[in-house]
């Protein structure tokens, strides 16, 4: 009894050394793995627990596999993904430059359409403050408005000419009639005048609709109030040419049609009368070229 006590004792020593050993062998493989290509050093102990013959075998059933894997393997597929990334970073430069341009541009169109939209806004509300003046003066009581149709988009829809004579309700511009539609787009005209002036105008019969109450009215206002403009005004109203600058007379004679150009001023002061037209002087001098010192043009108005 003692001595199988004895040999129990030893078969439990040397199990405990070898499951020791085992957790040693297993450490080292871990020490191993976590130290890369550093071979692990076992122990004569622990290279007991190993058998020869059967790392053998699983060497040759590695390898077989290995070689079987070969064969159906790109070999060039690293060459191609490492080809591949320097496309791809190549490309990711060039968008990351396009995607900056565009950016930048996107930020230089934001900030003309802001200053689009602030100058605009700002034009427009000089604009029909003038407007409302000049219907004002010209229809000596009449109103008329600009009002823009979106006014978070000014410019998707338009704008609405709203145009209210004297002593009727407002209307829009294309329900009036011929001499109402006149003077609202003179209003217009003057009031897009004031605030840009326009160094020359040509109007054919804007006055063939008209009174002769505003006749002169719009004849006057161009004469006193447009001073920095030149007006070629075509007209067969004789109180809107008796006040241009320069009248151009246009008349057919022999199948032939000629012109004949005049002072109105200096005709009146030929004639010895207040109005040109009234007294025929006896001769009258060539008229003096268009432009030169003594006939500044102004105001044209053409007389068929």
């Amino acid at each position: 009894e003692t001595k199988g006590e004895a040999e129990g004792d030893e078969a439990t020593a040397m199990d405990e050394d070898g499951a020791e050993n085992e957790g040693e062998g297993e450490a080292a493989r871990r020490k191993s793995a976590v130290a890369g290509a550093e071979l692990p050093v076992l122990s004569p102990a622990q290279l007991e627990q190993y058998d020869t013959e059967q790392l053998k075998y699983e060497i040759a059933l590695i390898e077989e596999e290995r070689d079987g894997m070969a064969s159906g393997v790109n070999m060039t597929a690293v060459a191609e993904w490492k080809k591949k990334d320097e496309e791809y970073k190549s490309r990711f430069g060039e968008l990351e430059i396009v995607t900056n341009e565009r950016d930048a541009g996107r930020q230089v169109f934001e900030e003309l359409r802001r200053k689009r939209l602030e100058e605009f806004m700002a034009g427009f509300g000089e604009i029909t403050l003038k407007l409302k003046e000049m219907y004002q003066m010209i229809t000596l009581g009449g109103d008329a408005e600009l009002e823009l149709v979106d006014s978070l988009d000014p410019f998707s829809e338009g704008i609405v000419f709203s145009v209210r004579p004297p002593k009727k309700s407002w209307k829009n511009i294309s329900n009036l009639s011929g001499g109402e539609k006149t003077l609202s787009s003179l209003a217009l005209i003057f009031a897009l005048h004031h605030y840009k002036p326009t160094p020359l105008y040509v109007m054919d019969e804007i006055d063939a609709a008209l009174d002769f109450k505003n006749v002169s009215i719009v004849a006057n206002y161009i004469k006193e109030r447009t001073k920095n403009a030149q007006f070629v005004i075509i007209s067969l109203r004789n109180n809107m040419f008796e006040l241009a600058d320069r009248l151009v007379g246009i008349y057919k004679t022999n199948n032939a049609t000629k012109s004949v150009t005049i002072n109105p001023k200096l005709f009146a002061r030929q004639s010895g009368s207040g109005s040109f037209g009234v007294q025929a002087p006896p001769a009258l001098p060539p008229p003096a070229p268009l432009g030169d010192a003594t006939n500044t043009v102004t105001n044209t108005t053409l007389s068929a």
